[in-house]
């Protein structure tokens, strides 16, 4: 552990890149087992009121909500309240289009392939949100199902159609199935008027600070406050196998389609891998990626948005994951060297998850 302390200690330190920023924020990292973990935490929740960053504090969970949001849907499939290859169709009570949401797919019928398979494994077609678009509309880019691309909007379609067309709602359900099973008493979709007491502010690399959004609704794409103790809990039940059957758990590591893309962004690149990369058999699994490395299947999953930088990256056979969150875009820089101290990969996909190597890396 004495690497990561020292690494963590490079948080409170003065950047070492030619503007010489100092570095705002903080991280916590934790090592996950089955039945342990153990989490280092180090830097400032909130610079401004020189609060501490601890493993209790209320950060933004950013995409690690997908993952979590896939874990529920997996139940629904276990329960056969939900199928995984069902057309949406089937689902709603009118065709998509009609619903003002998604009038903008008027006029084409390809909504109609849509499955919760394709939605989780990010193979719709669409961008990763629509006000991307020039014109801010959603549209398909490509076939559903037949390639990769990141897209936020895909599960938030999800979403969608378990409210809408099976009735559900799924903040109350993730909060019932996540976060109450695992005891994550501080998480949930939507701000809780208790998370201001010990709640991180966000920092950009040049110490910007980008304060806590409250999100009033539940977006199963990113809405999730969590702190670094309680995600660490549901990432130990995932590991455990607890809420899943073994098939429902490995359909969400099973690899869905080849991931063949230069990296995760922009979502929309023809852009291919570079050469030699090709041998980690990188796909989508639902709400997470996978890889086989030489000691077998690794799934990992980031969060990231101005402010925030999360990762998690789990060696499916030795059941053990590496945790990270920044409240500082800081914090992808470490990553790097603290996960392959802690899990000995050295094949992980670093220039896919950030689409470029974050100043700073070797």
């Amino acid at each position: 552990m004495r690497t990561i302390l020292f690494t963590l200690g490079l948080m409170a330190a003065a950047s070492t890149t030619a503007q010489a920023q100092t570095v705002k924020g903080g991280m916590a990292i934790a090592e996950v087992r089955e039945d342990k973990t153990r989490m280092r935490v180090a830097g400032k929740r909130d610079e401004e009121k020189s609060l501490p960053l601890t493993a209790d504090t209320v950060v933004y969970g950013a995409s690690l909500t997908k993952f979590a949001f896939a874990y529920t849907v997996m139940q629904l499939v276990d329960e056969n309240v939900v199928q995984l290859d069902w057309p949406i169709d089937r689902y709603l009570k009118k065709p998509l289009p009609d619903y003002e949401k998604y009038a903008d797919l008027k006029g084409d019928e390809r909504w109609r392939k849509l499955t919760l398979r394709i939605l989780l494994s990010h193979t719709t077609g669409f961008a990763n949100f629509r006000f991307v678009e020039p014109d801010e509309k959603l549209r398909f880019h490509w076939e559903p199902g037949s390639r990769y691309g990141y897209s936020g909007e895909g599960i938030n379609l999800a979403q969608f159609v378990l409210e809408e067309g099976v009735g559900l709602d799924v903040g109350k359900e993730m909060q019932t199935r996540v976060f109450d099973r695992f005891g994550m008493t501080r998480t949930s979709m939507t701000w809780r008027a208790d998370f201001a007491d010990n709640l991180a502010q966000g920092y950009t690399r040049d110490g910007t600070m980008i304060p806590h959004r409250k999100r009033g609704s539940t977006r199963a794409a990113g809405s999730m406050d969590t702190t670094p103790n309680d995600y660490a809990r549901f990432v130990a039940g995932f590991m455990r196998g607890e809420g899943l059957s073994p098939h429902a758990r490995a359909e969400i590591l099973k690899p869905q389609i080849a991931i063949t893309s230069r990296s995760q962004f922009p979502t929309l690149s023809d852009e291919t891998a570079p050469a030699g990369t090709s041998g980690l058999a990188l796909a989508a699994g639902l709400g997470v990626v996978v890889y086989d490395g030489p000691k077998g299947r690794v799934f990992f999953k980031g969060g990231h948005d101005d402010g925030t930088d999360n990762m998690l990256i789990c060696d499916e056979k030795a059941k053990r994951c590496f945790l990270g969150f920044g409240n500082t875009n800081e914090a992808a820089i470490h990553y790097p060297l603290l996960s392959e101290k802690m899990l000995k990969l050295k094949t992980f996909p670093w220039w896919w998850e950030y689409s470029a190597k974050p100043q700073g890396f070797n």
